[in-house]
Order: structure tokens, then C-alpha cells, then sequence
């Protein structure tokens, strides 16, 4: 096997190994393109208490009809609008989330720019919830089938059955 080779497969396996956020730095540095640094994100093993948290879905209905974080409101993307978080609590925390956080800090967003004091969105969305070991659910029971958007994305998925 020639030297290049083998550095190519070293590089490759240090790229690709998980570090101990449970990540990849490809991963990583996939969430930091798309991320707005001022935005608030909460990491899985930052959330003690789930029910402490209005949790909101931000992906489309078929996704989270796949799986979703327990007691999870699906609030969509495309068909988001304001009224679908009329009831919420604005001072009461809310976690956003989606499949890797960019559809859910846009909507993030738009609930600051309404009075919602405290938003956060899930880091690494519910593709990297799953992968750190956390439960999802579909119609009330717990199920290891997560929706990762499209074929491209589950990559991200290292853990539980892919679905798109």
C-alpha cells in the first residue's frame, strides 16, 4: 500500500471518528456553516429535563410523524406561521429543533422578533440528539426510526434506522 494511500485512510477515519461532543469534526464544522453565532443553541446533554421546555418540531409533517422528541409540538417549516404558537408561553423556554438546526433557528428567530424571551435551538437537531443515545418517539411510543431529511443528510445518522 503506498504512503499516500495510508495517509488518506488515517485522514479519512481522524476526519469521520466521532470526538466527544459524540461528533465528527465534519459534522461540526457542517452545523458552524450553518448556524448564526448569536442565535442560542442548547446541546442534548445540556437538557436535564425536557418538560422544563415548549418543544417545538420544525420539520415537515411526514418527518415528524417518522419520530419526534417526546411531547414535541410539530409546528412545520414551509407551513409555519404565527398563529400555530399563539397558545405558547412567551417567557417559558422553548426548544426548537429539526433535523440539523438551520430550519429551526430561522423559525427561532422569527419567535424573538415576536416577544418569545427565551429560544433555543437544539445543536445538531434531532439527528445529533439521537446519535448522543436520546429517545424519540412516534405516536406515543418510543422507536429507534428517525427522518433524515434526504438520503444526503443521513449520513449525519450514525445511530437508530435512517428514513427519508
Amino acid at each position: 500500500m503506498s504512503l499516500i494511500r495510508i495517509l488518506f485512510l488515517v485522514l479519512f477515519f481522524y476526519l469521520g471518528a466521532e470526538n466527544s461532543m459524540g461528533q465528527s469534526l465534519p459534522y461540526q464544522t457542517l452545523l458552524q456553516g450553518l448556524y448564526d453565532s448569536s442565535f442560542p443553541v442548547l446541546k442534548p446533554a445540556q437538557i436535564t429535563n425536557l418538560a422544563t421546555y415548549q418543544v417545538l418540531d420544525a420539520r415537515e409533517k411526514e418527518e415528524y410523524e417518522v419520530s419526534h422528541l417526546q411531547n414535541a409540538s410539530w409546528i412545520g417549516h414551509e407551513t409555519f406561521t404565527l398563529r400555530s404558537v399563539a397558545k405558547l408561553d412567551k417567557n417559558k423556554p422553548v426548544l426548537i429543533y429539526c433535523t440539523v438546526g438551520a430550519r429551526s433557528q430561522e423559525i427561532g428567530k422569527s419567535l424573538q422578533k415576536e416577544g418569545f424571551t427565551r429560544v433555543y435551538n437544539l445543536y445538531g437537531g434531532i439527528l445529533h440528539w439521537v446519535n448522543e443515545g436520546r429517545p424519540v418517539f412516534a405516536k406515543g411510543k418510543p422507536t429507534q426510526k428517525v427522518h433524515t431529511y434526504s438520503k444526503p443528510w443521513s449520513v449525519w445518522l450514525t445511530k437508530g434506522e435512517k428514513v427519508y
